[in-house]
């Protein structure tokens, strides 16, 4: 038998294992097979391809992907959760053949047209509401209705910038609407990072099965975001409720994909009818702003006072066309279950046509005669809230079936539907078709609900080829949210023909050339500044930790002097709040296992760690991929799992391997980062906490009562070893450790070169006064050069080394308050102006 021959049969033989006992659900369409049980054209195509691969390949190639996401830190949160969960691919995609994906499309684009002219007339004409084609309680009842826009114009005469629709293939074999998205549709930044880890598991597949690209709606979208700015170049932000968000990574992904500033509420200020981001160079002005938080919460002046999250002012600036809001506040009450009632109806009034792709079947029971049709076939259909997101009679449940009750719920959810039918909806229980997910090295039938997007671009609607598809574990799918058993797969639309490659680069002609990176946010600024303050604490925390256990097994060292540099040591760690005075009476062992991973201590490099990263994912989208790797990496190195506690040696090679990280951290930082703002004060922030941390240690071990061995311990901690042997041919003397550590502007890791790289930062930032007088930052950072420049070795003492230790920390305090203020008293450029 031939090679090629014995490698057919190997793959007809993985095919039939994974597919042997793959059945489609009695009466449930499936996408993988028909209903005659043959598998479907594209999808034998798909299948036989990976068939071909070795099993071993296949488990690399799954284990690279699984890889990759972790590396880039695709994760997503569940609400009531803190903590981020690592993003559930699924590595089956989803197949949907060119020929349907164009009724999908057409379905998609006629819907979000009907949704922008109901949106239109419902804040402007209310014709609809007058004529009774919609009831004004199926609209005012929604919390997302903001009567505050009305009589509104849009910018640029939308209102729905970005509309999703979740879609099924239902049991007649055709695709439904199970529900609309025009609040801020999320899952279409999750489905660009799907295609990038599925296309670099399969590349070649992924060539031959002419998967068409999803770059283009990209960039159509994002020319139409700009197209709702007045300016030509245009200041775009996506506005996030912040890093506890549940879907924060996309948010951060988008920007950094799509060029855009990433804000919080804090980041935005509304002046004279204008919206402006705080930077360190003042307020400049926000022309657009994408929208990512929910119209209730995004102006806690006229929406919820309790609001942190919002601009206040912002629907004011809106009515007075200051800014752009894509969508627009407002857009959220076409998502009730209420409109699904309506939306047939107002398709043929509105648009002169049926729907191509039509919704659940919904009856409102703020309507007499739907109410008692839902009452009458209560066993039949499905209850789910008008509005809500939960039953208000039934907190808990977001839609339940009459079998799923007890008598007594039974009864309670029939009396509040009679009382208030404006709460509830009726609506036909539909399940879902299936589609294959990989499940213990076979294929099985699940269900799914696929997000497709529609964007408005300036050549009209534009629907992403692709979408967001979830993928749930249970046969029972009327739900399926991102939590515990569901996964995300990526969309493949097959094209009849290859497809030409595409990315999101703009004509070179639509581009001005420029080698600054815009106007720092403030918020920005002040996380990079403290990103390079804990890491530069966790760095010098790791020094002593390390310097401590080397020293404690040291034999050489004498015994009485060992002891004292040991005391010292360790009283470092407790004043930095690393160990507690338990640690320290049981001695350097347990004082460098507590100061290394005890999460429970503030100081130490662990919890230091977590610091830099909680610090690092509020600016994520300006750090990349490998760079966020290595924060990971940082804070697991230390991890408290391990309930042994490490020996000398143990924490010495753990101290070592972190503070390798951290050299790494660093030379990333110094290699990509580009030398603008942002880098120059995440460099101000290491070099603040490097020199007052230098004075710390050299208070402690290079006071006037140093010993040699202590001056050694001194070196150690600078990193100074070499570079002091190769100077003098002597040992550690006192004089020499000093200037070493404090005067020499040659040596990194003294004080006077922090002053000086601070110095150069400084000079490089914009400055609100003109009048010739220096800034406080530029004031201190001048007086601390000086003082040093001009210092003699011999002449330095520990109330010197204090002073120079509180002017450092003087000088960041001053840093604090010139740049990262985020209070309404915020600097203002004296040359901004409202065209800015």
């Amino acid at each position: 038998m031939s090679t090629a021959v014995a490698a057919e049969d190997s793959a007809a033989g993985r095919l039939d294992a994974w597919t042997r006992g793959y059945r489609p659900l009695p009466g449930i369409p499936d996408e993988f097979m028909d209903e005659e049980g043959r598998r479907r054209p594209h999808w034998r195509r798909l299948v036989a391809a990976l068939a071909a691969f070795e099993p071993e390949e296949m488990r690399q190639r799954f284990s690279a992907a699984d890889r990759r996401i972790r590396s880039r830190g695709l994760s997503y949160r569940v609400a009531g959760e803190k903590d981020e969960r690592v993003w559930p691919i699924s590595l089956m995609p989803l197949l949907v053949a060119e020929a349907e994906w164009r009724r999908i499309a057409e379905g998609v684009v006629q819907r979000a047209e009907l949704l922008e002219r109901v949106l239109a007339d419902v804040y402007g004409e209310a014709r609809l509401i007058a004529e009774d084609s919609l009831p004004a309680a199926a609209v005012t009842g929604s919390i997302d209705y903001v009567a505050a826009m009305r009589g509104v114009q849009p910018p640029g005469g939308r209102g729905l910038r970005l509309y999703a629709a979740d879609i099924g293939r239902g049991p007649d074999g055709r695709w439904w609407v199970i529900g609309d998205r025009a609040q801020a549709p999320s899952g279409c930044g999750y489905a660009l990072e799907n295609r990038l880890v599925v296309s670099q598991a399969f590349p070649d597949l992924y060539a031959e099965l002419n998967v068409q690209r999803l770059a283009p709606f990209f960039r159509g979208l994002g020319a139409g975001l700009k197209s709702a700015g007045e300016r030509s170049e245009p200041r775009i932000a996506i506005l996030s409720p912040g890093a506890m968000s549940l879907t924060y990574y996309e948010q951060a992904y988008l920007a950094r994909y799509l060029g855009f500033l990433l804000v919080e509420g804090d980041d935005l200020v509304m002046r004279d009818g204008r919206v402006f981001v705080r930077t360190i160079a003042g307020l400049k002005r926000c022309d657009v702003i994408w929208r990512h938080v929910d119209a209730e919460w995004c102006d806690p002046l006229e929406m919820n006072a309790s609001s942190r999250i919002g601009v206040p002012g912002l629907l004011e600036a809106i009515r007075r066309g200051g800014v752009a809001v894509e969508n627009m506040p407002g857009t959220g009450m076409v998502e009730s279950r209420a409109m699904l009632a309506f939306l047939p109806a107002l398709s043929r009034r509105l648009l002169g046509q049926d729907l191509i792709m039509p919704n659940i079947a919904t009856w409102w029971c703020g309507q007499r005669r739907e109410r008692e049709r839902v009452l009458d076939e209560f066993d039949k259909i499905s209850i789910a809230p008008a509005f809500a997101a939960e039953l208000p009679a039934l907190q808990g449940r977001s839609s339940v079936l009459s079998e799923e009750l007890s008598a007594s719920e039974r009864a309670r959810l029939r009396d509040a539907i009679a009382a208030r039918g404006l709460d509830y909806v009726g609506q036909e229980v539909v399940r879902l078709s299936t589609t294959p997910r990989w499940s213990d090295d076979r294929l099985e039938p699940r269900p799914f609900v696929l997000r497709v997007y529609c964007a408005a671009t300036r050549r009209g609607w534009r629907v992403m080829p692709g979408g967001f598809c979830r993928i749930s574990d249970r046969l029972d799918a009327r739900a399926v949210a991102m939590g515990d058993g569901v996964e995300s797969a990526d969309v493949w639309v097959l094209a009849e023909t290859p497809v030409e490659a595409s990315t999101n680069l703009p004509t070179p002609e639509t581009v001005r050339i420029t080698r600054l990176l815009g106007n720092l946010p403030s918020r920005a600024a002040d996380n990079l500044f403290w990103f390079g303050r804990y890491l530069e604490r966790a760095e010098a925390t790791l020094r002593v930790v390390r310097c401590l256990s080397a020293r404690s097994v040291d034999p050489d060292a004498p015994m009485r002097v060992a002891r004292q540099s040991l005391d010292r040591l360790m009283g470092v760690l407790f004043g930095w709040g690393a160990v507690d005075a338990a640690a320290l009476a049981e001695g350097a062992t347990v004082a460098s296992n507590q100061g290394l991973r005890d999460p429970t201590r503030h100081g130490s490099a662990l919890s230091l760690a977590r610091s830099a990263r909680n610090a690092a994912s509020v600016i994520r989208e300006r750090l990349t991929h490998q760079t966020w790797e290595l924060i990971g990496r940082l804070e697991t190195i230390a991890d408290p799992a391990p309930q042994r506690r490490f020996s000398a040696g143990e924490v010495v090679d753990v101290a070592d391997e972190a503070l390798t990280i951290i050299a790494a951290l660093s030379g990333l930082f110094d290699e990509n980062f580009n030398r603008g703002a942002g880098w120059v004060f995440y460099v101000i922030g290491r070099c603040v906490e490097r020199g007052a941390n230098t004075c710390r240690l050299l208070r402690h071990f290079g006071g006037d009562d140093a010993s040699e061995h202590m001056l050694g311990v001194m070196l150690d901690l600078i990193d100074s070893q070499i570079t002091y042997r190769s100077r003098y041919l002597v040992g550690a003397a006192l004089a020499p450790v000093r200037d070493m550590a404090l005067l020499d502007p040659f040596n990194p890791r003294s004080v006077a070169f922090q002053v000086n790289r601070i110095d150069e930062g400084i000079a490089t930032l914009p400055v609100l006064r003109r009048d010739g007088m220096l800034e406080e930052p530029k004031r201190l950072t001048t007086l601390l050069s000086a003082e040093l420049t001009t210092q003699r070795p011999e002449a330095l003492n520990d109330s010197r080394m204090l002073f120079v230790e509180q002017s450092l920390l003087a000088l960041a305090n001053a840093i604090a308050g010139r740049y990262f203020l985020q209070g309404p008293v915020q600097g203002r450029a004296e040359k901004v102006t409202g065209l800015e």
